[in-house]
């Protein structure tokens, strides 16, 4: 399983949902379905704007669990 760290990177960075939604370019709704983990997949073109938001590597934002 692969997990969005969206909210611990947010979170460091003192980032609230908003602001951040305006620096990427997407919907403070869809910002928060990844926040939360509901999301099933993610642009890398949405990644990279979030990479550059919050200054930071995909690998910050991207764990992998293996759920067995």
């Amino acid at each position: 399983m692969i997990r969005i760290k969206l909210d611990v990177m947010m979170a460091k960075r003192k980032m609230s949902l908003n602001r951040l939604s305006e620096l990427v370019g997407v919907t403070p709704a869809n910002l928060s379905i990844l926040k939360n983990e509901k999301g099933k997949a993610i642009r890398f073109t949405t990644l990279d704007a979030l990479c550059l938001a919050l200054d930071c590597q995909p690998g910050d934002l991207l764990e992998y669990r293996n759920e067995e």
